[in-house]
Parts: structure tokens; sequence; C-alpha cells
């Protein structure tokens, strides 16, 4: 589930486009926020110097068109919010890139910075209003945001994630609902409980077993703990008499009952849903044939019937005649989904790796001489100067070979025979993963089909229901 919004970024009053740029990418790219960056990708620029290259951008512009700029829209900015729990930071950073990728169609560069300082995490996609030829913009369309939010859904269904449903007006509330605030107290006292459910023989026991949950225990006159997440320890006794030192004791002695983790919700728990139990293909198909009421046609004018036909038949093509089987198919397609892409990922930082290390070695090679004379005249800053280019490259070769395990250089030959092998295994694998991706698509329309005709039979149902009371009163 991701909540999406495009958001123009405008100059402000009385600062250069460079300024403006900079203080809207350097938000986005806070080490704090990306975990020093980690979470951080780009298309066609550096994210480095992301703000000099979109403001050099705008300057290649009127060299080439001879207009000037119309508005004071810089960028454009796409913020991502995903549902908690639901993704990862790196496949968040992933479904980001081809949120800007296929909204720009390539043709704008940008960076995607992956915060996750929240219980939600999100992204901040921001692409250059100038094109990379540098000789058109990119102007916000009407219904921009729709789309916007449509392709994102999109890209969560191609990813095997939920999408937001969508509502009546009157129904709406906040699209991203998170969930309650929990004190990190609270958490410490929960680990607690678990840790000694496991039954430790002695105090000393039972931090061994926080310390494997990740806390970190500072011994002292008081013994204090540190959480997850936090910077200062906090005592034991702190966490509330029942989860002191003297009182764990004498649990784990069994001389005092177990602590209570008192913790009150601020929203009361709803009822578990009913499991559905049904035959998909013959109860959909005997519930159609019923009638047509007024459910029905409200139904049929939201959703795409003919669409929702070609599902009925994908699911007996497929023999898939119960939830639990969808439900699997869809799980177990998404998984291979992830599986192929990381293969396709990981062969194309191999072959990256490849082409450097090759490159180097020719270097290496070309270099060799003039470095040997250069170490031959001492280090002559003179003569280093003559051939800062050969010697750089030269040392830049030897760095990478240092780093080589076991220091062993491979043969170029050697090398050109990996390459072909990760570019073979990279082709089989594309291969599969389009098809896979397909596959996935498929399973993840025809769930949100039969979802939605429930939800829609729900409403049928209600609407006899009360046809039949009024006709009675009568």
């Amino acid at each position: 589930m991701a909540a999406t919004k495009l958001i123009a970024m405008h100059q402000n009053k009385g600062r250069s486009v460079m300024q403006c740029l900079k203080d809207r990418t350097d938000y986005a790219k806070n080490g704090e926020k990306t975990e020093d960056g980690k979470y951080i990708s780009s298309y066609m620029c550096q994210p480095d110097f992301v703000d000099w290259e979109f403001a050099q951008s705008k300057i290649d512009y009127q060299k080439k068109t001879w207009r000037q700029p119309k508005g004071d829209v810089i960028a454009y900015q796409i913020r991502q919010s995903f549902k908690p729990g639901e993704i990862t930071p790196e496949e968040a950073n992933e479904v980001g890139y081809e949120t800007g990728m296929r909204f720009t169609k390539g043709k704008h560069a940008f960076i995607v910075a992956t915060h996750v300082d929240r219980a939600h995490i999100h992204n901040h996609i921001i692409f250059n209003s100038t094109n990379l030829d540098c000789d058109r913009k990119f102007r916000d369309f009407w219904f921009s945001g729709i789309a916007l939010q449509r392709l994102s859904d999109i890209i969560c269904l191609e990813h095997g994630l939920s999408i937001i449903p969508k509502t009546k007006p009157s129904e709406r509330q906040r699209r991203t609902k998170y969930p309650e605030r929990v004190s990190m107290r609270d958490i410490i006292r929960e680990d607690i409980l678990k840790c000694l459910d496991q039954k430790p023989a002695d105090f000393e026991e039972l931090l061994k077993l926080l310390q494997a949950e990740g806390y970190e225990i500072k011994r002292g006159k008081h013994t204090a703990i540190c959480g997850k997440e936090q910077k200062r320890f906090i005592r034991f006794r702190s966490l509330g008499d029942d989860f002191s030192e003297e009182h764990l004791k004498k649990v784990i002695a069994g001389e005092a009952e177990l602590p209570e983790n008192k913790t009150e919700s601020r929203e009361p728990k709803q009822p578990p849903r009913e499991k559905r139990k049904f035959d998909l293909v013959v109860d959909i198909q005997e519930k159609m044939a019923q009638g047509k009421n007024g459910g029905y046609v409200r139904w049929a004018k939201k959703y795409n019937v003919k669409q929702f036909a070609e599902s009925i038949l994908f699911l007996q093509q497929h023999d898939i005649h119960d939830k639990e089987t969808l439900d699997a198919l869809v799980e177990g397609s998404a998984a291979r989904y992830h599986e192929l892409m990381k293969i396709i990922k990981d062969a194309e930082t191999k072959m990256a790796e490849n082409k450097v290390l090759k490159t180097h070695i020719i270097n290496y090679s070309k270099t060799r001489d003039i470095y040997i004379a250069y170490r031959k005249s001492g280090y002559s800053k003179k003569f280093f100067e003559a051939h800062r280019e050969e010697i750089t490259l030269h040392k830049a070769a030897k760095d990478a070979f240092s780093n080589l395990p076991g220091g062993k250089i491979p043969k170029v030959k050697d090398l050109n025979e990996e390459f072909a092998r990760l570019l073979s295994e990279k082709k089989t694998a594309y291969s599969e993963y389009k098809k896979i991706k397909k596959e996935m698509r498929d399973y993840q329309i025809a769930k949100q089909n039969v979802e939605s005709f429930y939800a829609a039979q729900k409403t049928w149902d209600q609407e006899e229901d009360l046809k039949k009371k009024r006709q009675q009163q009568r």
C-alpha cells in the first residue's frame, strides 16, 4: 500500500535555483533518515551533485532553446508513503525507482531517497523539470495526481503489495493509518517477558537473552538497559517495581509472579474477519446469473466487467476454485518475481565489477613502464606532472588489485569468460522474469476482481433484504 502525491518545487524569492535545489535535495538525502545514504538511488545523475546537475541543465536549456523559463517550478517531488510493516527499505527504494522511471518515461533525471526514520517507510523522488535533452520541460497536467497514484498502485501490485481501496468521499478517512505509538519502555518490558518465557536459570542468563535480542547492558550500582533505538540507558527499576532487578530475580527463583506489561490500546480491537469458504468460479457465476439488481449495476459501472469476465476465465484455466489457492499463487509468483529480480541485479552488479577490473588490468599493463620510470626517478614531482594521468591510472589499478581476495589478479581471458557466463545467466533469468511478472500481475488482478465482486455482493444482499421487508410491510 502506497499513498502517493506529486508536489511541484518552486524557486524561493531571493534565492538562486542552485540554493533552492540544494535545500530540497539535502533534506531528501539526509543521512539520519537514509542510514548514511544506504537507501539512495538515482537515474542519470549523481546523488552527491544532483543540485548542480539540475541547475546546469536549466542553463543548457536556455542556451539550446533560447526560451525564457515560464513560472518558477525548478523540480518535482513524488512523495510515496508505505503501510508500516509491509515493505523493506530496499524494496521501497526499488518501488520508488520504478515509479520515477515509469512516470517520467526515462526522460528526466531523478533521485530516490528512502526515509526509514519513521514508522512508515516513505520515498522522496525528486526529478528534474528539464528533460535529459535539455529541450523540453515537464508540465503538470490535469489529474496528474490521480494518474500517478494509479501508476503507483500498479507497481505495488507488481511487487505483491496491497493498494489503498477506493471509498466514497463521505466514507474517506486518512489514506494512511498508522499504528498507535508505543513507548520504548513498553517494548523493553515486552521483550523482558519474552525472555522470561524461555526460563532463564538466573538474572545473568536473562541479561544474555536480552543482549541476544539486540539490547546493550550497563553494569554498575544499578543495572541499566539500552533499547534498540535509544540513545540513553534505562535502569531496570525505572521500568516499574515489577521489572526491577530485585523483583526479576525473585520471579526467576520462583518466589514471585510474572510481571504484567500494562499498556492500553488507544483504539478498540476490531473482531477478526470471518473466513469465507467458497468455490470461486462456481459461486461467482451462480451469483452473477441470479439477477442484475441495483447493486450489480453500480458495480458494473465502477469496474470493467469484461476484465472481470477474463479473470473468471483465468481462474478456470488455472484450475483455481478457492481463495486459499489464489492467495498461495499470488504469494508464490511474487516470491519468484523478487527472486528473479535479485538474480538479475546481482548479475548486473558482478558484470559492472568485471568491467571495472578488466579496465584496471589493461591500464596497469599500459602504464607499467611509466610507473617504473617514475619510481626510478625517486618519485620526482616534475616527472609526475608530466605523466600525471598514466601514474594516476596505475595507482588506481594497484589499489583495486589490493582488494582482490588472495591478491591474485585474474587474466583478461578469464574475466571475458565470466562476463559471458553472467550475461547468459541474466538473459535466462530475464526471460523468466518477464513471464513471471505478467503471471504475478494476472493473479493480482484476478484476486482484486474477486474481492471487489464479493464486496459488491454484500451490498446486493442488503438491498434484497430491504426490498423483502418493504414488501412484507405492504
